[in-house]
């Protein structure tokens, strides 16, 4: 058995968008999926919502057979993550999945430390075997141009992206469930050997 362990967004829980949709079909072939509830959703801060993250991750089984996934400005929270992740002492994970994510600050003045100081790449790079982005063209929260933000994660930690002409956000609302069969193929990928 795998183990995902999901960093929901702004706004959002445990059970928004195409979490439910990618728990049932996961659990379908196996695999566990948590999804921790981060504090103060609506008001996100840093390091309350990496150190939850943390603790999620910390239990959820061996990191070689752990894909980590981020929705929004939680795909920057599992960045954030992986920053402080020790890979020597603590292995690598299986893989790294963000959807809909934003490689730096896009005008959201209440998420900007999230951004702060920018990203160490190489020390991210090191902390998982492969990267996937998922993009879409007409994302509202990545314009005028979501193409760069998913440049900057190929260029940054030789993702391999896949590049969508709709989808918006993937889901933005608590109750906008939606069903994303290719977040769930992307995992599936990072989850063979």
């Amino acid at each position: 058995m795998s183990e995902i362990v999901v960093s929901h967004g702004y706004g959002a829980s445990d059970d928004s968008v195409w979490f439910p949709y990618l728990t049932e079909q996961l659990a379908a072939a196996g695999h566990r999926v948590t999804v921790p509830r981060l504090p103060e959703s609506a008001t996100p801060r840093l390091e309350p919502w990496r150190k939850t993250y943390g603790a999620a991750v910390s239990t959820a089984g061996p990191a070689d057979s752990t894909v980590l996934v981020g929705h929004s400005i939680g795909a920057v929270n599992v960045l954030r993550f992986l920053e402080q992740h020790d890979p020597a002492a603590q292995g690598q994970f299986a893989g790294v999945l963000l959807v809909a994510a934003s490689a730096h600050e896009v005008g959201y003045d209440e998420l900007a430390e999230f951004f702060e100081g920018g990203f160490d790449w190489e020390r991210i790079r090191r902390s998982a075997r492969r990267f996937r982005v998922l993009q879409a063209m007409d994302d509202p929260v990545n314009q005028p141009d979501p193409t760069e933000h998913v440049r900057l994660f190929v260029e940054g930690l030789g993702a391999t992206a896949v590049v969508t002409p709709t989808g918006g956000h993937f889901g933005a609302t608590p109750d906008d469930h939606v069903e994303v069969p290719e977040v769930v193929r992307l995992v599936a990928e990072l989850l063979t050997p």
